[in-house]
């Protein structure tokens, strides 16, 4: 881990800790009240901001699947991608802290029943699909995500724009798989209600962890050796 670049980890973890503080916060606190709507919108917006916010110190990548693809790309060198994964984890971990920690002042709240905006699948979980859906879902959603963000951040394409597009398609990533996995597209979102909430979130976290990894991989090889050869 290269500690030179700590401005670059710290806005790693604090753009990580408001996307899900924002997104599990709308599912939790709100979902009610705004619907899969409501809430794809919330991380889709918590993204498109903090792209502005931060994506001039560190690219806001607040995600560690896209940290492996960028990594996959050549576009980050190991020693920082290293620190931004541990940075989004602990971000994402102090968020669901916090969430918690609001939660608890409602007394009708209860982490058994209510959860923390955590991830899953199968019969007990939204929509009650299986583990293959959920699997391929997490995959191809990634792979969809990541290479919206390898093209809106690339040098063809028009500039200031990409955080619209990024924060667009996150949106309708939502909409789609909300009803499947309550949609991860990324292992530290997964990571961080899952510890908190334990059990068969925590039990199902391994999925959260390696399917947005390989949609990540897969977006990073599609745009090199297909949508962007030169």
């Amino acid at each position: 881990m290269n500690l030179n670049n700590l401005e670059k980890y710290a806005a790693e973890l604090i753009g990580t800790f408001v996307l899900v503080l924002i997104g599990c916060g709308s599912a939790v606190i709100a979902g009610s009240y705004i619907g899969f709507l409501g809430i794809a919108l919330a991380f889709g917006f918590a993204v498109l901001v903090m792209v502005y916010a931060i994506g001039n110190i560190s690219g806001c990548h607040i995600n560690p699947a896209i940290t492996l693809a960028m990594l996959v790309a050549g576009k980050i060198k190991l020693d920082d991608a290293i620190g931004y994964v541990i940075s989004q984890c602990i971000g994402a971990i102090l968020a669901s802290l916090v969430l918690f920690l609001i939660l608890s002042g409602n007394p009708g709240y209860s982490l058994a029943v209510n959860g923390l905006g955590q991830n899953g699948y199968g019969p007990d979980y939204l929509g009650g699909y299986s583990i293959i859906s959920a699997f391929i879902t997490e995959v191809v959603m990634t792979m969809i995500f990541l290479l919206v963000i390898f093209g809106a951040t690339s040098k063809g394409a028009p500039a200031g724009f990409a955080g619209i597009a990024i924060g667009i398609a996150l949106v309708i990533i939502h909409l789609v798989s909300i009803p499947i996995t309550g949609t991860s597209v990324n292992p530290a979102r997964s990571l961080g209600p899952a510890l908190i909430a334990g059990g068969q979130a925590l039990a199902q976290l391994p999925l959260f962890i390696i399917a947005p990894c390989i949609g990540g991989v897969l977006a990073a090889l599609i745009w090199a050796f297909v949508l962007d050869r030169k």
